[in-house]
């Protein structure tokens, strides 16, 4: 089994930055694919970010692109996503997802470990 447990979420103004962060305990999950997704009150749940397992492939969603980072550590199995210039619009609770074998890193559908989530705020 594969626990998940996401930090760095807060309260921040429109224009600061935050690092998530998402640590994987019960077994190695350092060779599994991992992204995070976010929902907005009101909104679906939608892919931000996602990384191979290798760390060679990115995918960013286009509101996020050359704003957010994500990156992984498969020493420490944690994953994070650096996030600058924060909009209100990126408001939402942050999920982040690991799976290990994966047709396509953007779809939720897609991943069989998830994390409860943390609360980002971006106030304007």
């Amino acid at each position: 089994q594969v626990q998940l447990v996401e930090s760095g979420g807060g309260l921040v103004q429109a224009g600061g930055s935050l690092r998530l962060s998402c640590a994987a305990s019960g077994r190695t999950v350092s060779n599994y694919n991992k992204a995070w997704f976010r929902r907005a009150p009101e909104k679906e749940r939608e892919v931000v970010a996602a990384i191979s397992w290798s760390g060679r492939n990115t995918y960013y969603t286009d509101s996020v692109k050359g704003r957010f980072t994500i990156s992984r550590d498969n020493a420490r199995n944690t994953v994070y996503l650096q996030m600058n210039s924060l909009k209100p619009g990126d408001t939402a609770v942050y999920y982040c997802a690991a799976v290990g074998v994966v047709t396509n890193l953007r779809v939720a559908g897609e991943y069989n470990y998830w994390g409860q989530g943390t609360q980002v705020t971006v106030s304007s």
